[in-house]
């Protein structure tokens, strides 16, 4: 019976999936190398010495009385990625800035980066602080661009009813664009547009090491035991990312030889992309594994239900999901079967391997597995929500953001505390507000595409018709709200309500999600993100 439903699907008009391009990759990472073992192995005796260096560097420059050497090393420290190795000492570093409570500034740079560094942190510094620097117009700025740009940055810490910092951004947007018209270096132009385009607090951070190591370079301050360090650290990590990639790629292959994807889109190296945005460091390994495994079964659900199955099939599905049980495939169609059964059969799999890691938190992973669906009453019957409200209240609790946030912090096992871990499953302000970046941004993108077919509506679609706006008026206006959820996230993280480790990995969930829907949704048309992943995984520093 299931052989003639699969036949029968593959002729109706329900079962003819949009095309997607494939895979720009394919198997390439099989047997991708970047060095010899040896080459790697010296790599790493030569960063050790380096990592040490930097330390005596970072620790000399924290005793001495120099504000801004402190703040740019800190600032250096992070936009070339190596910050990671210094968590405790940077810390300290920042704590004795945020508690001498004479280590304010006349110098708008230095309090723009101090303002900056200290609210990334945690540290709820009062945007008071920027008073003084109004002029008689009551607006602040700086004909020095680097300053500018680093107050720009500061500005984009706010949260609700900032009102100072609000004016800064709305301000300082207008200077920065009628800067780039003048006769700039074209460093320091592209330097300004990457401003304008994602202020330093929403970059990427492996991104943002990848472009901003051949800018220190080129910096006459450069020092060059930090520069060494930040090379090879990128090349060791580079290393390491290829060797999962490969272990992912002859995962997938299988998974592909036993199902019909033929619906789906293939972004294996894409989603695995998006989770070391989420979980980069060298000893989350694991977490990034498990999390492209499992993330990558959201995706094949929701192409699943968006682009092939009947509503009757993804109704039959999502109740087999929420029952766990691979008996309840049998009277599947046979596409539908393989899936399911590939689907439990992985996510098991991931449950076991964490318990062998003492993980406590590992059961949970089947319950965010159960839980995922798709608002097909919306598409079948067309339905429009009356306004953006209703709209996200109901899509972006059942988002993919949500799931990676609460499966990331399962995965950290005992740096999560079961209450973190509880904590998440309640889908705080934080998470809300990252659900809302990457929902609202993936819909502006993809508007067009999407209801080209049968779709479900979208928050452009609810805002158009709440405000009666054109699709350009609806993205400014929807554009507005993703303002207000980092707002939200940015409050959340002032509050502490965790540990700034874990709050970090939902902010930086918001950051890929900025990332992969700024210019178009790179997921999904994946060409678009070849290069910038060539310089992550392919070609070294």
């Amino acid at each position: 019976m299931a052989t003639t439903v699969l036949a029968t699907s593959q002729s109706s008009p329900e079962h003819n999936p949009r095309p997607y391009t494939p895979s720009p990759w394919g198997d390439f990472f099989l047997t991708h190398q970047l060095c010899t073992p040896a080459e790697l192995l010296s790599m790493k005796e030569k960063a050790q010495v380096k990592e040490e260096e930097v330390r005596r560097i970072l620790l000399a420059t924290a005793a001495s009385p120099d504000l801004v050497s402190k703040l740019d090393l800190v600032d250096v420290l992070q936009r070339l990625g190596v910050d990671y190795h210094y968590k405790k000492e940077i810390d300290e570093l920042l704590r004795a800035i945020y508690d001498d409570e004479d280590g304010g500034s006349d110098d708008l740079y230095v309090t723009s980066l101090r303002f900056y560094l200290l609210r990334k942190h945690g540290y709820n510094v009062s945007s008071d602080i920027f008073l003084k620097f109004r002029d008689e117009q009551g607006n602040i700025t700086s004909d020095d661009v680097n300053c500018l740009m680093t107050l720009y940055d500061a500005a984009h810490m706010r949260t609700h009813g900032e009102e100072i910092l609000d004016s800064i951004i709305t301000f300082n947007k207008t200077h920065l664009q009628s800067v780039m018209e003048t006769d700039l270096q074209p460093e320091l132009a592209e330097d300004v547009r990457f401003t304008l385009e994602t202020t330093r607090f929403r970059q990427v951070k492996r991104v943002e090491a990848r472009r901003y190591i051949p800018v220190y370079e080129k910096k006459a301050t450069r020092n060059e035991a930090i520069l060494e360090f930040a090379k090879l650290d990128y090349n060791i990590l580079q290393v390491l990312y290829c060797e999962e990639l490969k272990e992912l790629t002859i995962w997938w292959m299988d998974f592909k030889s036993r199902t019909d994807l033929r619906f789906a889109r293939d972004r294996l190296v894409e989603m695995y992309f998006w989770m070391m945005g989420v979980v980069y460091e060298p000893y989350y390994s694991y977490s990034r594994i498990m999390l492209t495994k499992l993330v990558m079964s959201v995706s094949l659900l929701d192409d699943l239900y968006d682009n092939y199955s009947t509503t009757e099939e993804s109704q039959i599905f999502t109740t087999a999901m929420e029952r766990w049980d691979e008996k309840a495939a049998e009277k599947f169609p046979a596409y539908l079967r393989a899936l399911y059964k590939n689907i439990i059969g992985t996510t098991d799999e991931i449950v076991e391997e964490l318990k062998l890691q003492n993980n406590k938190h590992a059961e949970l992973v089947i319950d965010v597995a159960k839980c995922y669906h798709a608002e097909l009453k919306w598409r079948d019957e067309n339905y429009v929500p009356t306004n953006v409200d209703e709209h996200l209240q109901i899509s972006v609790c059942s988002s993919a953001c949500m799931h990676v946030t609460n499966l990331a912090f399962i995965s950290l096992g005992d740096r999560a505390s079961k209450e973190a871990v509880e904590w998440a499953f309640t889908y705080p302000k934080i998470i809300r507000g990252v659900c809302i970046v990457a929902r609202i941004g993936n819909d502006i993108m993809s508007h067009e595409r999407e209801q080209a077919s049968d779709h479900v509506a979208s928050t452009v679609q609810t805002c158009i018709k709440q405000y009666g706006v054109t699709v350009q008026e609806a993205n400014e206006k929807l554009r507005i709200i993703i303002e207000k959820a980092w707002m939200d996230i940015v409050e959340e993280c002032l509050d502490q309500k965790q540990s700034m480790e874990l709050l970090e990995k939902a902010v930086n969930l918001g950051r890929t999600m900025d990332f992969m829907y700024k210019r178009e949704d790179a997921y999904t048309l994946s060409f678009s993100l070849k290069d910038i992943i060539g310089s992550m995984y392919v070609n070294f520093v």
